[in-house]
């Protein structure tokens, strides 16, 4: 299994490398007709997923530093798009939730984030595509627990 696991890290590494370049970001907000920079919407679209959510729990998940996201989310806030609340888990912790004003650029967000998906996926078979979601799914799920094993 090697060779599978050499294609497949290279596969993984091509992917990561296109996700992390600033153009995608890009070209993604101004599909959905937003005004955000975009270094705070992948935060804005994981509170939204994920929420409510604290800082050091973010900040691990997106690979920033946690006085970095800390800042970030001061901004988030200041735009209306999140609010903070005591955790569920923790009182003492403020975590981040989204508000509906964020939920509505989300929403912007998934919609063209699905146009550009279908574009790319658009000569695919509808099949190899649910095999796809589901191996990458699986393999999502595996690294984050194997990443909470460290």
């Amino acid at each position: 299994m090697k060779k599978e696991i050499r294609e497949l890290r290279g596969a993984l590494l091509d992917l990561t490398g296109v996700l992390n370049r600033p153009q995608p970001d890009a070209a993604l907000i101004e599909a959905a007709g937003i005004d955000l920079d975009r270094a705070l919407f992948p935060l804005l679209a994981r509170i939204d997923r994920l929420g409510p959510i604290g800082i050091v729990e973010l900040a691990e998940l997106v690979g920033r530093d946690h006085t970095t996201v800390s800042r970030q989310i001061t901004k988030l806030e200041s735009l209306g798009l999140i609010a903070r609340t005591p955790s569920p888990q923790d009182g003492r912790i403020r975590a981040a939730v989204v508000t509906e004003q964020g939920r509505a650029m989300t929403a912007a967000l998934d919609a063209a984030r699905q146009k550009i998906m279908e574009k790319m996926l658009g000569d695919w078979e509808k099949e190899d595509v649910r095999t796809l979601a589901r191996l990458l799914r699986r393999v999502a799920d595996d690294a984050l627990d194997w990443v909470k094993t460290l």
